[in-house]
């Protein structure tokens, strides 16, 4: 359960006991009975992220690029990257900054992609994953932490071989 190695083992505890009756799926399922959100497209995603960027980080630098990367989690094992590219422009140093968020994020509830945005734009911010950091994230998303622990038991399914639990697809009928 390398995705939640950091909790502690009562929890991680409770998690394997969930995975061994077979569970985790379904407490997923009724925690985001919703299913999936309708941001699928890079410029939906870039709208999302800078409606977020102006309600919260008004005077942060503008994103110059947004966008669903289907490499991101196989690659660098992450779910979501900040990048800041500077540049020598005539006399001046010109920063421009992206964010990139896992494919996998196109087919969760919004409330997990929210948790994956919220953590790369507070990047923007704070680099490193300390106080400050998490301050920031639960002041742009109350349940943050709540929404991450929630990702990594997703994870972890998926990790054991279980299929995606949300999807865009229709659901087949039998003829």
């Amino acid at each position: 359960m390398k995705y939640l190695a950091g909790y502690p083992a009562s929890l991680q505890e409770q998690v394997s006991q969930l995975i061994a009756q077979d569970k985790l799926s379904a407490l997923l399922g009724q925690r985001y009975p919703g299913g999936t959100h309708d941001i699928q497209s890079d410029r939906a995603l870039y709208d999302y992220v800078g409606g977020l960027k102006n309600e919260f980080m008004r005077k942060a630098e503008p994103l110059a690029k947004v966008m669903f990367d289907n490499k991101l989690h196989v690659i660098r094992n992450a779910l979501g990257t900040h990048t800041t590219v500077s540049r020598v422009q005539g006399g001046k140093l010109k920063a421009k900054r992206e964010i990139r968020v896992a494919s996998l994020f196109k087919e969760v509830p919004l409330d997990l992609l929210r948790m994956i945005v919220v953590h790369e734009l507070a990047h923007m911010k704070e680099r490193e994953h300390d106080k400050a950091f998490y301050a920031l994230c639960t002041y742009m998303e109350p349940d943050y932490h709540r929404f991450e622990f929630d990702l990594r038991l997703y994870l972890t399914h998926l990790d054991l071989g279980g299929k995606r639990l949300w999807s865009h697809e229709a659901p087949i009928t039998p003829p």
